[in-house]
């Protein structure tokens, strides 16, 4: 038979392929994290009709004849530059800007994707579309261990932030240095202690001779000015907490000192939360306190384009694709995360459907060369006529 006859039906075969990948690059052109692939051909073994031939005194060398026996398809690569950002508003949409991947788990198996599309399910965990269960790390206390195995990321419904006995204090503002030697300006703030109880702490400041005398029943300490600013620091300790009045001035008709701060708190409950650039999921709470919660871990790999697809724009990682490297957004080679933001697919349109016409026009092409060689071999058959 024909060798050509055969090299056609290798072309069909191997722009066959090429159809069916630029085919799926088109359908996944709004797909989320999306990456496209391309075909990769090259030639299959040739045929030796004549042996190369090496020099002679009496006759030159002569270079081998071949005959290409068609094409196949060496591979199919898949691009994972970068896709457009598309904003969302959705505080668990979260877009890779760089390198990297999610790492997810499905069952007792280990995933890694680019669709940051993620939510949480009726346990408070942090799901993919499909139900994969996103990976990170769980803060204790506040701080996350990042060297850590990775885990299931929870959102903690219920968390309470532990109230903080009130261990300083500050005063601001002006005290008038024309007001009236017994002139009394009371000024309170709310204070707790260790278990969140809250009292007021009241100070009284009296016009003295001298300047300003500063109580809160038990404890007295002077102020004292020149020139409207205080002369030497002062503070007081009330009921154990230490009041910083340093910052206070004694210009003329203003009485706009206050206590203006406390670092205590009583406790909080979880009312909302935020996802930062590195992953770490932030907590804030009613008492005003903002705490890590957990933090979302990236994976990177030597050869990303070693990794397999497993569908719902997941992939596994493969024989060629090296082990993955575990770490922080932000951190040397893994890129930032954007809340709100998701990646969308890399799929070019205009270049997809260019090679959707090379791709259309070699199938015709290599039809052709079976059509051709179809009508030679009618030929031979027709010479026994």
């Amino acid at each position: 038979m024909l060798r050509s006859l055969y090299a056609g039906i290798s072309g069909l075969r191997s722009h066959q392929t090429m159809l069916d990948v630029t085919g799926n690059n088109i359908a996944n052109v709004n797909t989320v994290g999306f990456k496209a692939g391309s075909v990769q051909f090259q030639d299959t073994l040739s045929q030796i009709v004549q042996n190369s031939r090496t020099p002679q005194a009496d006759a030159g060398g002569t270079n081998a004849a071949q005959v290409g026996l068609g094409t196949q398809v060496a591979g199919i690569r898949t691009n994972f530059t970068q896709g457009s950002r598309q904003a969302t508003g959705v505080a668990t949409d979260l877009m890779i800007a760089g390198d990297g991947f999610f790492v997810v788990r499905n069952g007792a198996e280990t995933l890694y994707t680019r669709n940051g599309a993620f939510s949480f399910d009726a346990s408070g965990r942090m799901v993919t579309g499909d139900g994969a269960l996103v990976q990170g790390w769980t803060a204790a206390d506040g701080v996350i261990t990042t060297g850590s195995p990775v885990g299931d990321i929870s959102l903690p419904v219920g968390a309470t932030s532990p109230a903080q006995a009130t261990s300083s204090a500050s005063v601001k503002g002006n005290l008038p240095s024309d007001a009236a030697v017994g002139e009394q300006l009371v000024r309170d703030i709310t204070v707790y202690d260790a278990q969140g109880a809250a009292r007021q702490l009241a100070l009284t400041f009296t016009r003295t001779g001298a300047g300003w005398d500063v109580t809160d029943g038990a404890a007295t300490t002077s102020l004292a000015f020149a020139d409207g600013k205080p002369t030497g620091a002062a503070s007081i300790v009330s009921g154990g907490v230490a009041v910083d009045l340093s910052q206070v001035t004694g210009f003329a008709d203003l009485r706009t000192v206050a206590l203006t701060g406390q670092d205590g708190r009583a406790p909080g409950s979880l009312v909302s939360y935020t996802i930062s650039a590195d992953g770490s999921l932030i907590g804030s709470f009613s008492n005003g306190a903002s705490d890590v919660l957990a933090q979302v871990a990236l994976a990177t790999f030597d050869n990303p384009e070693g990794l397999e697809k497993t569908g719902s724009s997941q992939y596994r990682s493969g024989a060629n694709s090296g082990a993955p490297t575990v770490g922080a957004a932000g951190a040397d080679g893994f890129g930032d995360l954007a809340s709100g933001s998701l990646e969308m697919s890399n799929v070019d349109l205009s270049q997809e459907f260019t090679n959707l016409i090379v791709a259309q026009r070699g199938f015709q092409a290599n039809a052709r060369i079976i059509t051709t060689s179809d009508e030679v071999l009618q030929e031979l058959t027709n010479l026994k006529r």
